[in-house]
């Protein structure tokens, strides 16, 4: 039941955003399973994240935008850098408790009214988290922990954290992540609550997101690009198993577009424990194709030729047999 409910918070929260310029990435977290037999071996770093003596200066500049939110933080922008605020946790028990009514509200709600609410919140989404953040406070946290809610609170905390850990050990510093830059505690305007932040990382700006590039394509009827981008972000993928680390979640807006490359933005699903691979591979696409699954039933409703390649192309690549062939240190089949 938890794990259910964890993947519904995934499916709200990538309604906010995380990297863009001036849209809405997705946010997704999952949990952890049993620990791995073998623990893999770190495959050759490229640079550990830059320190720098001074934030870069047009953090500094000026006002930074409020570029979205996710289940655990919000985010600033800057031309070209963002930055986070970490949530409370009686602000994500805020969030959990309005999904958890909004999913049972949902049958009796609007369809748009509904699906809007847990996919992409607005102000008055916004004004509801901030009333039912003052019930949070009125009441006692260990009652609010010793609930349901206070299990998912903990699952989805945890992954968070490892995925954290997981992307700082094994893929700081590589292609496969924006790069990140460290600097002393800098103070930071933000143009709405609460003013100002104190930072000492931020990460790149990505473009878009990669399913949002591939819907671009499909709207320029650009078919042939899109075939060049998913085998960029299956490229991706293989970079990661070489490097030990999988995520468990797929979906193309938890990746982003940096001029020609694809690179992961959501680092909350990743895992080096093979028994949490085994049991996503076995269990992946049970009841949808792979391109279904990955969100892109839709925009190649009308390119089943493509659509068809993919999915071949997907169960050729993304399989135990395949992963295992990159993965260092992984068990015997």
């Amino acid at each position: 039941m938890v794990r259910r409910m964890v993947i519904w918070l995934a499916a709200m929260a990538r309604g906010w955003s995380v990297l863009l310029p001036l849209r809405e990435a997705r946010i997704t977290r999952v949990g952890v399973g049993p620990a791995m037999a073998q623990k893999p071996q770190r495959g050759p770093q490229q640079g550990k994240v830059r320190v720098l003596p001074k934030a870069p200066e047009e953090l500094t500049r000026g006002q930074l935008v409020r570029l979205g939110e996710g289940i655990s933080k919000v985010v600033y922008a800057s031309p070209h850098w963002v930055v986070k605020r970490e949530r409370h946790p009686s602000e994500i028990m805020a969030l959990i408790f309005m999904w958890k009514a909004v999913r049972r509200l949902q049958r009796f709600l609007p369809r748009r009214l509904g699906q809007g609410m847990l996919e992409k919140p607005g102000r008055p989404a916004r004004l509801l988290r901030v009333l039912v953040q003052g019930l949070v406070l009125a009441v006692p946290r260990g009652i609010w922990f010793a609930t349901n809610m206070g299990e998912v609170w903990r699952w989805f905390a945890k992954s968070e954290a490892r995925g954290a850990l997981l992307a700082d050990e094994y893929l700081a510093g590589t292609a496969v992540l924006p790069k990140s830059v460290r600097f002393p505690p800098t103070k930071v305007q933000v143009d709405r609550w609460p003013g100002w932040l104190l930072v000492k990382q931020a990460t790149e700006r990505v473009e878009m997101t990669l399913e949002e590039r591939i819907n671009e394509l499909a709207r320029a009827r650009r078919f042939d690009e899109i075939g060049e981008w998913l085998e960029r972000f299956l490229a991706l993928r293989e970079a990661g198993w070489r490097r030990g680390v999988f995520s468990l979640d797929t979906h193309l807006k938890n990746y982003g577009v940096m001029d020609e490359r694809v690179v992961l933005l959501d680092t909350g699903g990743l895992t080096n424990r093979w028994s949490d691979i085994e049991e996503r591979l076995k269990s992946q696409h049970e009841f949808l194709s792979p391109h279904a699954g990955l969100g892109l039933e839709m925009t190649l409703r009308d390119r089943p030729d493509i659509a068809e390649w993919f999915d071949a192309r997907w169960r050729a690549m993304v399989n135990l047999a395949a992963v295992r062939s990159h993965w260092p240190g992984a068990p015997r089949a």
